[in-house]
């Protein structure tokens, strides 16, 4: 099931997730994590640009309208992450670890095949869990 966590009524510190992303609770291996949605062009090419801390987010998923073979770029970010891609079912398709770039020319992460979701957590946020999947009942479908 997909879930759209309303917002608080106060503002997101500096360097954090700011509002003009839904939040969501998805299942992750088994366990509930809360995210932002990147489910537009917009959020998707901005994603966690800024951002320093993830507060009280677990990551941010990212949601394509169909399988994408997009690669992800970490221009403008400052803290390491891991992303974890999936197909549209939620079987795990790999584990990319990317870093901060602050200088051109940045590199391009790519997924080792066609995905429908990708999910951004701090870097090792997906260690201990002992099958990555998502429950496909809990995924969103992408606003375009």
């Amino acid at each position: 099931m997909f879930v759209v966590v309303a917002g608080a009524c106060s503002s997101p510190a500096p360097g954090e997730v700011d509002d003009a992303f839904d939040r969501a609770r998805i299942a992750v291996a088994g366990r509930a994590w809360d995210v932002a949605v990147a489910d537009t062009p917009h959020l998707r090419a901005r994603g966690l640009q800024g951002v320093s801390d993830l507060g009280l987010l677990d990551g941010m998923l990212f949601v394509f309208p169909e399988v994408s073979e997009s690669a992800f770029t970490m221009r403008g970010t400052e803290m390491a992450i891991d992303v974890a891609f999936f197909s549209a079912d939620g079987g795990l398709v790999g584990v990319v670890e990317m870093v901060p770039c602050s200088e051109e020319p940045c590199p391009s992460y790519r997924a080792p095949g066609p995905y429908r979701y990708a999910l951004e957590a701090e870097a090792g946020g997906f260690a201990g869990l002992s099958e990555l999947v998502l429950d496909p009942a809990s995924l969103p479908v992408s606003g375009g």
